[in-house]
């Protein structure tokens, strides 16, 4: 099957090679042409110009955007969607908010062109062991596109969710359940390391063994075994992290249907707190305790 892609970052290079791999056939444009050199070496068809992508892709065309949500989508689908005729599909693989694939699909449905949500999960490991995909939108289209989701996918790694928007809406949960269960593992680890047994403690056995048979065990701990063999107690790096949006989205949508997710909302707050070293917060507790109760503070040098 032909397929177009659009964004070839880690994950859009990585689809690209699985696709070729699986014998599909991979027209690949990106805003900057070294990655579209690169999958052109692989077998794929390069284009360096939207123009020359929609020119080399054969009707009905499936359209695969790999590229930021918010305003690069916006931006690509009021570009490429010109170029394209009635009966083609374009593809958000991106982590689009849910609202906006209803605004997208209600937008090409009066163009003619199909639109389909697919949350995509596998990071840099994809390639390898696939990508786990969630789409949303109309199934008669997602049938048309399912012989690129086999290949995409492991075994029952992908599934249709229902209309427009439930395969992001199912991404976003998914990654903010990555959150939660992403901090619990830092905060076990952290509790051992504070303990009287931590500086014996190998951390990367650990992680394999809990990962042998355990309640607790997943490929998130696989991935903090590889780490902790790396830099056993990961000196090298700094414990700012950032968030991409999802689990923003996903505490929002608690708010909205009243729905308890304490754990989620947490770990999302403690990425927060994780960008701010003497916050303001921290020097008003220091300074009330002072005050009321005389304890000590810290000055700064």
């Amino acid at each position: 099957m032909q397929i177009g892609i659009i964004g070839l970052g880690r994950m859009g290079m990585n689809m690209a090679k699985r696709l070729l791999r699986g014998k599909h056939k991979v027209v690949a444009f990106n805003r900057s042409p070294d990655p579209v050199k690169e999958i052109a070496k692989a077998g794929a068809q390069g284009a360096y110009s939207l123009e020359e992508f929609a020119g080399k892709l054969a009707a009905p065309r499936v359209v695969w955007l790999m590229i930021p949500a918010g305003g690069p989508v916006d931006d690509m689908i009021e570009r490429v969607s010109p170029l394209l005729s009635r009966g083609d599909i374009i593809v958000d693989g991106g982590n689009s908010f849910y609202r906006d694939d209803i605004r997208h699909e209600e937008a090409l449905r009066k163009k003619g062109i199909h639109y389909l949500d697919a949350g995509v999960s596998g990071g840099i490991w994809g390639l390898k062991v696939g990508y786990c995909t969630m789409v949303g939108g109309d199934r008669k289209v997602f049938k048309k596109i399912e012989p690129l989701l086999k290949t995409l996918a492991p075994k029952d790694g992908y599934l249709y969710c229902g209309p427009t928007g439930s395969g992001h809406y199912v991404k976003m949960v998914h990654n903010g359940i990555e959150y939660g269960m992403m901090a619990a593992y830092g905060e076990g680890f952290d509790i051992l390391q504070a303990s009287p047994y931590g500086k014996d403690l190998d951390f990367a056995k650990v992680s394999h063994l809990w990962n042998q048979g355990s309640v607790v065990r997943s490929w998130l701990l696989e991935l903090a075994e590889d780490a902790f063999k790396k830099d056993p107690r990961l000196t090298g790096i700094t414990g700012y992290v950032e968030d991409s949006g999802e689990g923003r989205w996903t505490v929002q949508q608690a708010v909205e249907t009243a729905t308890p997710a304490p754990v989620i909302a947490l770990s999302l707050f403690q990425r927060f707190r994780s960008r701010q070293a003497d916050s303001f917060s921290d020097r008003i507790l220091a300074a009330l305790r002072n005050e009321f109760g005389g304890h000590a503070v810290r000055k700064k040098k």
